[in-house]
Formats: structure tokens, sequence, C-alpha cells
């Protein structure tokens, strides 16, 4: 099939819009309830303007997007491709590892679990093993593998998954910043035509990280988000 006809099949279409459904903000899974530290950053002036901020998501993007999250979301496509619990298992576990503070450990959880729900409610088929009823901070409850979930239920490709899972990123990680800075709206604007630029060679370059390479480093968000968790005035989720 031509790149003409596979832009005319309705099917593709319809997981388009799906993918839309996966990313949007009115999805009620909390993903506008966090900033991942960034709020404690502003508030010691790490983050006073929109070239800092710009400076600490490229941070974000290229020692964690790239090297754990994207790199994760194909290992578990690819064994609900051909239903490996092991992998799935494995690769839960180390996300979850990876989360340096517990407040990172709880937002991939409470996002997770939330998502699973929606999940469960929209009729996809959820297997027990994946959201294990007797442990509440089970690792496979976590966000990438419900995504992952979702996508292969709607038909959309792991390209445009990892698309999509980085554009929400984004928009989440911007909007906090339009709020916390405080930018303009058409800063805001700005830094995602800036970061989005930044994004195809993000995919790129994931899909090119071997096993022994997969994980974040990113020492400042981490003593961000430590910090946000005893922060005395808070806006977003700890």
């Amino acid at each position: 099939m031509s790149d003409e006809q596979q832009s005319q099949n309705p099917v593709n279409d319809v997981a388009c819009f799906r993918l839309f459904q996966l990313i949007s903000p009115s999805l009620p899974i909390g993903g506008f309830t966090y900033s991942q530290g960034l709020e404690w950053a502003i508030e010691k002036g790490w983050v006073s303007n929109q070239p800092q901020l710009m400076q600490w998501l490229e941070m974000m993007l290229k020692n964690s997007l790239t090297t754990l999250e994207l790199p994760i979301v194909a290992k578990f496509y690819q064994a609900l491709e051909e239903d490996d619990e092991d992998c799935i298992q494995y690769w839960s576990n180390y996300l979850y590892s990876c989360r340096e503070t517990s407040e990172l450990r709880a937002e991939e959880l409470q996002r997770g679990k939330a998502l699973f729900t929606l999940l469960k409610q929209l009729d996809i088929p959820i297997k027990a093993s994946w959201q294990p009823q007797d442990d509440p901070n089970a690792a496979t409850q976590n966000q990438l593998l419900g995504f992952c979930i979702a996508a292969k239920q709607w038909g959309i490709s792991l390209h445009h998954l990892q698309q999509g899972y980085l554009w929400s990123w984004a928009e989440n990680i911007v909007t906090a910043g339009v709020k916390l800075v405080p930018l303009g709206q058409t800063a805001g604007q700005r830094s995602l035509i800036q970061l989005s630029q930044w994004l195809p060679q993000a995919i790129v370059r994931a899909s090119q990280i071997q096993d022994d390479d997969i994980g974040s480093f990113t020492p400042s968000v981490a003593i961000a988000s430590s910090r946000h968790e005893t922060q005395y005035t808070r806006l977003f989720r700890s």
C-alpha cells in the first residue's frame, strides 16, 4: 500500500484520532498535576526565564526521555506483540527503580493506576498480572505500559505512540513553566515550537540505545523533586 493510500485509510485515521485522545490533557489521569521538580527549581532561581526553561527541558529530553522512557515504550510495545510477560515485568521494575525520589515514584504509580482504571472502563482488556489487586505498588501499573496497551488495542504504531508521548510530556512541562516562572502564553508557544524541533531526533536516538544503556541521568531533577516533596507552597502535586 502506498503512502497516499495509507493516508486515505479510514482505519489509520481512527488510530490517529485515538492517539490524540490518549495524549489529550482531558484524559483523566492527572498528567497536568505534576511538575517533576520544576516548581522547586523555579522557586530557587534555577529556572527564571524562557531560555533557562529550555535548558532544563533539553536536559530532561536528552538524559531521560530519550534514554529511558522511549526505549522502554519500545520494549513494552514489542513485548505485547509477543505476549512476553517476563519482559513486561522486568522493564516495569526497571522503570520504577529509575525513579529516584518518592515523589517521582508516586507519580509513576498514580498516573499508571489512573490510566489502567480508565482503560478497563473503556473495555480495553487488562490482564490480571498487569494490575495485581493485592499489591497497590505493583510496578506494572505504570503509564508507559498503559499507553502501549491502548496503542495496541487502537492500532497506533510504535512511532506514532512515541511521537504522542513526547508531545504530551512537552505540553505538560511547558504549561507548568508558563504558570510557574511565569511566562506569557506566546513564550509558551515559542517554547513548544523550539522543543518540538528536538523531538524527531530523540526518537531516532532512542531506537539506537542498547539495553545496557537504558537509564536516566538527571541529578538536578532528582534534587529538585526531592526538595519539592517538602516545599512549603506548592501548586503541583507531590
